[in-house]
């Protein structure tokens, strides 16, 4: 990692151990993300987004052992089910037993989690040493943005740090599915 993201990269960690939001690129659109354990980043997230809290959040992870917390209560075929989607674009809901906040599971018995096939947002959550919050980063019903110029239409300086990095390749943001059911939530 080239010395200048390296430094960036402490840079967002620190910000989020200090109850901070960032930016950074995702597979599709950039996306916001704070420690999902801080009940101060989390409805500052929300704040931001002009997002209700009952509508839940994703969780993002740099490999399965950060959501292991989650999944190790789901019967061995689902865990294998959920383990050969990730990395990548899937991202699934899992039972959380209340073993996340209420900010990010929302009104739901379920939260949605995906390990990223993004270099960038794998890397952040290892500095990070968890999970993050990840959701675009856009004011709730307005276009996901693909760009940083746009990051910064939306929000101005109101973020504690940028990730700087390309938006991946997919064209469209992660399928969300039930874990027990399939049933698609998001194609």
């Amino acid at each position: 990692m080239p010395p200048a993201i390296s430094f960036r990269m402490r840079l967002c960690a620190n910000a989020m151990a200090g109850h901070g939001v960032i930016a950074c690129p995702t597979e599709a659109v950039w996306g916001l993300s704070c420690d999902p354990f801080s009940d101060v980043a989390v409805q500052r997230l929300l704040d931001l987004k002009q997002r209700p809290a009952h509508k839940g959040l994703i969780l993002v992870a740099g490999d399965e052992s950060q959501l292991a917390f989650l999944l190790e209560d789901l019967p061995e075929a689902l865990q294998r089910k959920v383990r050969v989607s990730w990395p990548g674009p899937n991202t699934w809901l899992v039972p959380h037993r209340g073993r996340v906040p209420s900010l990010v599971h929302g009104r739901f018995e379920s939260v949605a989690v995906r390990v990223s096939g993004h270099p960038l947002v794998r890397a952040l959550c290892q500095v990070h040493g968890g999970p993050l919050v990840s959701s675009s980063a856009n004011v709730a019903g307005s276009p996901a943005p693909k760009t940083l110029l746009a990051v910064r239409n939306y929000f101005g300086n109101r973020l504690d740090a940028v990730l700087p990095g390309a938006v991946g390749g997919s064209q469209r943001p992660s399928i969300i599915r039930d874990v027990f059911s399939d049933e698609v939530f998001r194609a």
